[in-house]
């Protein structure tokens, strides 16, 4: 598996949080940046990470800006992408075991570093269920058309 991760300057220092304990599991990622603290614009990021994903560069991805509702909105604008923010550890699961989704956004200035990592472990473990979800799944991507 390989993880795609971004930000913008507001989940720069939580992006290389979860960069570190990336290293530390042994997951492979691309580090899509931005790569300090200096403002830029979340949208770019979101929509640079997004892509790697629909390409199939990277299997997921995890976005991170100030309240990560910006840059889940952004990639969520990218056909194919299923972008769940998540706040908790119950949501992270849901969002892959109901959702399947593809990219998990994070809030760098609402979110611990702790509950971050427990969030991101759960996510990237846990499995779309299928079955009667797979129909759902499937109307979401109609309404992209």
């Amino acid at each position: 598996m390989k993880i795609g991760i971004g930000s913008d300057h507001g989940g720069f220092e939580l992006k290389e949080y979860i960069k570190e304990y990336l290293d530390r599991e042994g997951i492979s990622y691309i580090d899509y940046g931005t790569n300090s603290i200096e403002s830029v614009d979340y949208p770019d990021y979101g929509k640079k990470v997004s892509e790697a994903v629909v390409s199939k560069e990277v299997d997921k991805a995890i976005v991170i800006c100030g309240t990560g509702i910006g840059i889940s909105i952004a990639c969520n604008k990218v056909k194919g992408i299923r972008c769940a923010l998540c706040g908790d550890t119950y949501s992270a699961r849901m969002s892959r075991e109901h959702n399947d989704a593809n990219v998990l956004a994070l809030g760098g200035r609402v979110i611990g570093r702790d509950l971050a990592l427990e969030i991101v472990s759960i996510w990237l473990k846990t499995q779309f269920e299928g079955g009667r979800h797979e129909k759902r799944v499937e109307k979401i991507s109609e309404i992209e058309g």
